[in-house]
């Protein structure tokens, strides 16, 4: 005798929905009796309706948690099948909750009413020394009238909104479901994840991004067209009558007002009006920066005292070389930044003044270093894709240049790299300016075991928010979700926002470089030549050239006092680069091998 093979998960599930529908169009097919109008009939429809409903979200939790590994035997169209089962399930789910609503409202009002009326005229009827029964009667009465307002709410909370789109969406992958601005969305089921089931008016049910809709009531429009304030009101063009009145039509218009009323700030507005991703934030660093100089590359160039205030802990006179010793540090390397992709583009009310990438180290709690800025460009055919170091005649501005060195003596075993993408805007309704942050990754430099990370390219996907923020997407509309099959899952991935850097290995004459610099800065590479410069006249002016290290006399020189500063003028910098470069092409080579004879003609 054969043994019956076991069904498949998904097969399982395929034949419980369907004894589901069964029932629940038996149970439709009964509401529309005659009997069905008698309140104990409706009471028992109601029940067996919570019922179903129960068994539907149960038949829903297993099947979201079912993968296609587990099934005993391949299946063809495993995913499309697996989306039928979820409609089908969803449409039961929308019948039931019409079908509550509708025994809800009057019909247990009137059974509530009912019983009351029996239970008066049982009280007078009963003598006195039934008091006591009357009252354990009315306690049953009141617990059975919390039981039904308990399943009202329930019926009430499974009844779905109206949503209207203030943007139109695109399906990205199946599953999805089209939509054009203003149009009215029915919202079946929603998820914390931000992507909603809905259907619209034709009748097709899919995932919605949740940030591309506002609640759409319409009762409460329908007062307002009665009521328009003059806030809602635009001027239009003169007539020969006088001046013609016409109301807003921007959908979000109600909801921009109420952020304003509140005092939200500008990208809380320009977020709600769907100018910008609901993924970007104020810029971070960039506040940083404007709180002072702490997280400058001035602050970090200086000098630090030691302990003791008597000597510099990190400018050191070496006497054989006859120039400051080299001071190695845990971290020392160049990074090269290639390019950013797909990133998401605001809308047309904000114009983008220029693009950039801001980065530091970072150990997850706070910055340890300064803060060094990037410019990156475009092309208008490409507008989501960021470049870096463009091919341009003459010398690259290090505004644009994407080769940074970094230095860090930290001992954080989450010491990394914060990298945070944003755009300089200007909004053309008020002229106001701002930085946004576009997005943010953060490279760690070590391993779990305290080795540090190997020297290639690494390609990392943006996050949404800030760094003390978690599980935010930088664009819902391109979600991380991973359906379908592995090419499924690639496409999903290639679209989403991110950066490629490359972590170069250093040689011996870099790594020589290096270490003339302060222990934790980070700057551009094509100024590094300059920078070693300031260091050595630092240590003839402050070591080697003073008379006693006790000696409180002032200091008086234009280029230590000056030369910081101009770390904060890249045009500037750029400028003296140009004039160096002119006069070190004149040099002889035995010029150029003495230090000394170079510092000198760096000050001359």
């Amino acid at each position: 005798m054969l043994v019956r093979r076991p069904r498949d998960p998904l097969q399982s599930l395929h034949r419980r929905g369907q004894e589901l529908k069964q029932q629940v169009n038996s149970l439709l097919f009964e509401s529309r009796l005659k009997g069905a109008l008698e309140a104990s009939k409706r009471r028992e429809i109601y029940q067996r309706c919570i019922q179903l409903k129960q068994t539907i979200d149960e038949n829903k939790n297993a099947l979201q948690k079912l993968n296609k590994a587990d099934e005993l035997a391949p299946v063809g169209d495993y995913h499309q099948k697996k989306e039928k089962e979820h409609y089908l399930l969803d449409r039961l789910t929308h019948q039931l909750q019409e079908l509550a609503m509708s025994l809800s409202g009057e019909n247990i009002t009137e059974i509530g009413a009912l019983r009351e009326e029996e239970g008066v005229s049982a009280e007078e009827d009963e003598d006195d020394s039934e008091e006591e029964s009357e009252e354990s009667d009315g306690e049953e009465k009141e617990i059975e009238k919390e039981e039904e307002e308990k399943q009202e709410n329930e019926a009430h909370q499974w009844t779905s909104k109206e949503y209207i789109a203030v943007e139109g969406f695109t399906t990205q992958q199946a599953g999805d479901l089209t939509f054009k601005k203003g149009e009215i969305l029915f919202i079946i089921e929603k998820s914390p994840d931000g992507w909603w089931m809905a259907k619209n008016a034709r009748g097709n049910i899919g995932l919605v991004p949740r940030t591309y809709l506002e609640s759409y009531h319409k009762e409460e429009g329908q007062e307002s067209s009665e009521e328009v304030s003059e806030e809602d009101l635009e001027v239009g063009a003169e007539t020969a009558e006088g001046v013609e009145v016409k109301q807003r039509t921007d959908y979000h218009w109600n909801a921009v007002r109420k952020a304003l009323s509140e005092q939200i700030s500008t990208v809380d507005v320009l977020t709600t009006m769907g100018a910008i991703p609901a993924g970007f934030r104020p810029s971070m660093l960039f506040q940083l920066l404007e709180e002072g100089n702490q997280f400058r590359a001035s602050y970090f160039l200086q000098p630090e005292l030691a302990p003791s205030q008597l000597a510099f802990r990190d400018l050191i006179w070496d006497a054989k070389t006859g120039t400051i010793r080299s001071r190695p540090s845990r971290v020392s390397l160049i990074l090269t930044l290639w390019s950013c992709k797909m990133i998401p583009l605001p809308g047309v009310s904000i114009q983008v003044l220029s693009r950039h990438v801001r980065l530091c180290l970072f150990d997850g709690n706070k910055v340890l270093s300064n803060i060094h800025t990037v410019r990156a460009t475009w092309q208008p055919k490409k507008p989501k894709t960021w470049n870096f170091s463009p091919q341009i005649t003459g010398i690259l501005p290090c505004l644009l240049d994407g080769d940074c060195f970094l230095r860090s003596n930290s001992s954080s075993p989450d010491l990394g790299i914060l990298f945070e993408l944003g755009i300089s805007y200007i909004r053309n309704s008020t002229g106001e300016r701002g930085e946004l942050s576009c997005g943010w990754v953060f490279l760690k430099l070590f391993d779990g075991s305290g080795i540090p990370m190997p020297a290639k390219t690494y390609e990392l996907y943006l996050n949404g928010g800030t760094p003390y923020e978690k599980d935010i997407e930088v664009d819902p509309s391109v979600s991380r979700r991973a359906h379908g099959n592995v090419f499924h899952q690639m496409m999903t991935m290639r679209r989403q926002p991110h950066l490629l850097v490359k972590l170069r290995t250093l040689n011996r004459r870099s790594r020589d470089i290096l270490s003339l610099l302060p222990e934790t800065l980070i700057g551009s590479m094509s100024s590094i030549h300059l920078l070693i410069f300031y260091r050595q006249i630092l240590g003839d002016v402050l070591l080697k050239d003073r008379m006693s290290m006790q000696s409180a006399e002032f200091i008086s020189n234009p280029v230590l006092a000056t030369f910081p500063k101009l770390l904060e003028q890249p045009d500037v910098m750029d400028a003296l680069r140009i004039s160096w470069a002119e006069k070190e092409s004149t040099l002889k080579r035995s010029e150029k091998i003495h230090s000394k004879g170079l510092d000198d003609r760096f000050l001359m």
